[in-house]
């Protein structure tokens, strides 16, 4: 998994999401209330981040058979996801 997403444009950004899991996103505070971001007030760089963190977890999910993709599927964040693959797998031939 980590030669295949480093051959792809900002495939470091969409390993770290799998490794560190995703982008916590910045708050602003407006009127006295602090709230999460819009994703169009992050920067670039945070959007870019939020943009491969979603590429992460759909990367992980196409490559699962069916019946491992049932067991995992309700995980939304690739950090998440990719840990619960790893102990579903464990013991396997696929891991050796």
């Amino acid at each position: 998994m980590e030669l295949y997403m480093l051959n792809r444009q900002y495939g470091r950004m969409i390993l770290e999401s799998v490794e560190q899991g995703p982008l916590l996103w910045p708050s602003v505070e407006v009127e006295g209330v602090t709230r999460l971001k819009k994703y169009s007030e992050l920067s670039a760089v945070e959007a870019i981040r939020a943009d491969y963190d979603v590429k992460a977890t759909n990367i992980i999910l196409q490559g699962l058979p069916p019946e491992v993709y049932t067991l995992v599927s309700t995980h939304k964040v690739a950090k998440e996801l990719w840990e619960r693959i790893q102990m579903l797998m464990q013991g396997t031939s696929l891991t050796k």
